[in-house]
């Protein structure tokens, strides 16, 4: 069913409801959270979530396993969304934190299926079935790595949510180190302790996101290698291909293809 919301429908005696819905370009869905376990597949579009363990992002055969009650902002970027809302003792993964998943192309048939199925469907047939079989797929998913932790350490956090959303290779240690009136060495250790990657890794992975969700927008690379302050495209294109495993011209190609 499409364009329904969970919560009216939230108390039907069903383990597993499929909702799906169509979002405007930069639909920005404010912090919430579900009592059941979600999760949330974009085929054709870009996604990101955000809560208070990190950021992510949701690329096209990707997909967001949501744990239930967990509080969770989401960006849509050109989305029409295929979910699970699941009752949380028949939960197929039991991680705490939120994880994007591949999504094969079995259960991305299955997605769209179980999306065409009705809210109260049999609990006994084929219906059943296919929601079963989905639920094992979701299991058995490879998790992604498009995540970019946030600390808990409020003044950093705000360093660190302000740069995600206008990133820059140039910015360094010592210059967040000086705003914290820390030493190099104490916010060095801060920063590991708080997020688990050093200042280096964390500022990398936040680069490369923002770059994922520009070039889905349209961005150059050009314009977007610019922006982050590297020297020239191929030096930003050097990094996005070692840390994706693929060009930015190949990874545009494959948007197009989905």
């Amino acid at each position: 069913m499409r364009n329904i919301d969970i919560n009216s429908v939230d108390d039907l005696p069903r383990d597993i409801l499929a909702l799906g819905s169509d979002y405007p370009y930069d639909t920005l869905l404010d912090a919430h959270h579900h009592r059941r376990a979600q999760f949330l597949y974009a085929p054709n579009g870009v996604m990101k979530v955000k809560t208070e363990d990190g950021q992510w992002i949701v690329l096209p055969y990707s997909g967001v396993w949501i744990p239930a009650e967990k509080v969770h902002q989401v960006l849509m970027l050109g989305s029409s969304t295929y979910s699970l809302y699941i009752e949380p003792n028949k939960i197929p993964r039991y991680s705490e934190y939120c994880e994007v998943l591949q999504v094969s192309p079995l259960l991305h048939q299955l997605l769209l299926s179980a999306n065409e199925l009705p809210l109260l469907y049999d609990l006994g047939g084929r219906d059943s079935a296919l929601l079963t079989l989905l639920c094992h797929e979701l299991a058995q998913a490879k998790p992604l790595p498009y995540f970019t932790p946030l600390p808990q350490h409020a003044l950093l956090d705000e360093l660190c949510t302000e740069f995600m959303s206008q990133p820059n290779i140039r910015t360094t240690p010592e210059m967040w180190a000086e705003k914290l009136n820390k030493s190099l060495r104490t916010f060095t250790r801060l920063f590991h302790k708080e997020t688990g990657l050093s200042f280096r890794d964390w500022r990398q992975k936040a680069c490369l996101m923002y770059a994922l969700t520009a070039l889905k927008k349209g961005d150059s690379v050009t314009e977007i290698a610019l922006e982050l302050g590297y020297e020239n495209p191929s030096a930003f294109s050097a990094m996005f291909s070692k840390e994706m495993g693929y060009s930015p011209k190949l990874f545009l190609k494959q948007l197009k293809e989905f």
